[in-house]
């Protein structure tokens, strides 16, 4: 007996969504504070069994890979490129305010991945892909004043990351536009001085 493709493209659709609910659900329970859900959780959350858990996963590991594809296709999708042509202060402005729309979204993310990344290989590696990426563009749009200082593109990454956001946020108590503010005169001093 030979099975209909669109049975199979049905079964296929199906699945699709399964897994789409699961990764969905491990993201919506980190956005609510639950920085560890257990497969339990996520499986009540997403309306599936455990066992359709498992056997779109074969582990937490291979959850955490779908996640984190989700979130960088997510905050790929609001990214905008600034122009290089523009003049110093508008640079720092437009690439500053995109930054901190972004580091905003991906608190929760940053939060929970934080709690497991010394553990988990995936997710060491999507924390190296996001500062490889925050790098480049950095060394992009600030090509001509950086002009091959490795210390100063260090600096100016370091600065971007989800650990300093978090530190004027839930440390320091600032608001995003104070934060961002910190954000944008740290790289116009480091920039201006360079």
């Amino acid at each position: 007996m030979t099975t209909s493709p669109q049975r199979v493209d049905g079964r296929t659709a199906r699945s699709e969504r399964t897994r789409s609910a699961i990764v969905d659900a491990h993201q919506q329970l980190i956005r609510e504070g639950d920085l560890r859900p257990t497969a339990e959780r996520i499986a009540k959350q997403a309306g599936v069994s455990l066992r359709a858990l498992w056997s779109h996963f074969a582990d937490l590991e291979a959850l955490f890979a779908a996640s984190g594809e989700r979130v960088l296709q997510e905050a790929a999708e609001g990214h905008k490129p600034v122009s290089t042509k523009l003049p110093l202060a508008e640079r720092i402005d437009a690439y500053t305010r995109q930054r901190a729309r972004m580091l905003e979204q991906l608190a929760p993310n940053s939060r929970a991945s934080a709690l497991k990344e010394p553990f988990s290989e995936t997710l060491q590696h999507y924390r190296r892909a996001h500062l490889n990426r925050a790098r480049e563009e950095i060394a992009t749009l600030f090509a001509a004043e950086i002009d091959g200082d490795e210390e100063l593109l260090n600096s100016l990454t370091a600065v971007t990351m989800s650990a300093t956001w978090s530190t004027w946020r839930e440390v320091m108590k600032m608001s995003v536009a104070a934060s961002r503010a910190a954000l944008s005169r740290t790289f116009t001093a480091l920039l201006t001085t360079a």
